[in-house]
């Protein structure tokens, strides 16, 4: 196992007991306590625990990642929305990958639909979604199993990626900022996020309103690697998504909000900067609108009193 493995293990046992013993941490990572004791020292140094007298716990304020039942009841209506959208960007006959998460995972049973696809994935769901689908062939990748998420990570996973070349690449994550781009907060799941990048050649980033703005600790994604962002269309009062939507599109990224196509408007936001709909003219006495009403009785004049012209001559 390698150290950043290793670490990452350590970090994942904390976040989840809180507090644990040197020797426990030891026996899982199968290794010695002398090297788990300098590898909690190095994350301590990096501020992701504190250590104690022959153990390790949670650094003060330091939340711990939601698994995955708690994320698949978060904004599910959403995510239904943005895979509905995220599932039409693909074509019969293509080779994408899908990363691991529940939007992903409900994108992944919209592909179940699509012909002759090809899907690499490194998520657990992922490839179940898709189990029984015809004429869609199922590639996962190799790797160590991530409980909470289903995913499979580690050296193993990346390998298994290396020389790989797809269309395009489904990614999700815990937060998307216009600064650092996607992130999560899983250090080896952040890994194999950006091997499944390297092996396409367009990044489409699924993400819900909630995730906009939020900033964790592994870059995935940078902002200047995405070809495209679906999203939902964020709530009036959510001034810090609005804002991030639109500083990612000043920087190139591609931006579909699918509330707006469920309702009929079309593209919500795409290219540089997100299109809004202009508002109607108004109307104003005396203006341009007043000269076009007024125009039909104006010809209606004209033509009455050419009428009597004509019929003054005859009877002349």
């Amino acid at each position: 196992m390698f150290a950043a493995e290793r670490r990452q293990l350590i970090l994942e046992m904390v976040r989840a007991n809180g507090a644990v013993s040197l020797r426990e941490l030891a026996r899982v990572v199968q290794t010695s306590e002398v090297t788990v004791r300098r590898d909690v020292r190095a994350l301590e140094a990096e501020g992701l625990l504190d250590r104690r007298h022959g153990g390790a716990v949670l650094p003060g304020g330091f939340t711990r990642e939601s698994g995955f039942p708690q994320k698949s009841h978060l904004a599910t209506a959403e995510k239904t929305a943005i895979a509905d959208v995220a599932a039409g960007l693909v074509e019969e006959g293509e080779a994408v990958v899908v990363g691991a998460g529940t939007t992903t995972q409900e994108l992944a049973r919209r592909l179940a639909r699509v012909p002759g696809l090809t899907v690499v994935t490194n998520s657990l769901l992922v490839a179940q979604a898709l189990a029984h689908a015809n004429r869609v062939e199922v590639v996962m990748t190799g790797g160590t199993l991530r409980g909470s998420n289903y995913a499979l990570v580690g050296s193993g996973a990346e390998q298994s990626l290396q020389g790989l070349r797809v269309s395009r690449a489904f990614l999700s994550g815990s937060g998307l900022t216009a600064e650092r781009g996607l992130s999560t907060s899983n250090m080896l799941s952040a890994s194999v996020d950006r091997a499944l990048v390297q092996a396409a050649a367009e990044v489409v980033v699924l993400a819900d309103h909630t995730k906009l703005g939020t900033d964790t600790m592994f870059q995935t994604v940078p902002t200047d690697v995405m070809t495209r962002l679906v999203t939902d269309e964020p709530p009036p009062h959510d001034d810090r998504a609005a804002t991030e939507l639109q500083a990612l599109a000043d920087q190139g990224v591609q931006i579909t909000v699918a509330g707006a196509i469920a309702s009929g408007s079309g593209e919500g936001m795409v290219g540089r900067r997100p299109r809004r709909e202009s508002p109607l003219p108004v109307q104003r006495r005396g203006g341009p609108a007043a000269a076009l009403r007024s125009a039909p009785s104006s010809m209606l004049e004209q033509q009455a009193g050419e009428r009597a012209r004509v019929a003054d001559m005859r009877r002349r």
